[in-house]
């Protein structure tokens, strides 16, 4: 369950690792619990590009009295079909909707879908994040879910890909 913890030296200017140590101190954790989050980001930005098995939350928020904008959205992720696994819908207020659309496929698709989106005339905010399968190596990982620890072993993520 625990892949090997490797010590290892890191040499960076003293202002930089003064504005680390804030960031530490903000987030009550260690230096290497930070690192190892960057470092997990650096990757999943590295594997979007090629393609790979991934998962993402589409945030949009728009202005819904902008002509046809609702129908080309819901017409968009039609398209998408199997890719789009879920969404919720909010109205913020008079005339801005928050709309956040769970995507699973592959990771480059799933980056143009959602440029495509967020170009779109009308949609004044919104955001993608990309979970890809290969920047955690496809490797089971021990995390916590409302305080309770757990898995997700490998052959659970393969029964799961196979269901797009």
């Amino acid at each position: 369950m625990g892949d090997e913890l490797v010590r290892f030296g890191v040499a960076m200017e003293s202002s930089l690792l003064g504005e680390l140590d804030t960031l530490v101190g903000a987030r009550g954790v260690t230096r290497s619990e930070v690192l190892r989050d960057l470092v997990r980001a650096e990757l999943v930005r590295a594997h979007v590009t090629r393609g790979v098995p991934a998962v993402a939350t589409l945030t949009l928020v728009y202005d819904h009295h902008v002509r046809e904008l609702t129908e080309k959205i819901n017409d968009f992720q039609h398209k998408l079909g199997d890719q789009v696994r879920s969404t919720l819908h909010v109205h913020l207020d008079q005339h801005r909707c928050l709309e956040v659309v769970v995507l699973r496929g592959r990771s480059d698709e799933l980056q143009r879908a959602a440029e495509k989106l967020l170009a779109t005339r009308g949609v004044t905010h919104g955001g993608l994040e990309i979970v890809t399968d290969e920047a955690s190596g496809g490797h089971a990982h021990a995390h916590e879910h409302g305080g309770h620890a757990h898995a997700h072993p490998e052959a659970a993520k393969k029964g799961r890909k196979g269901k797009r």
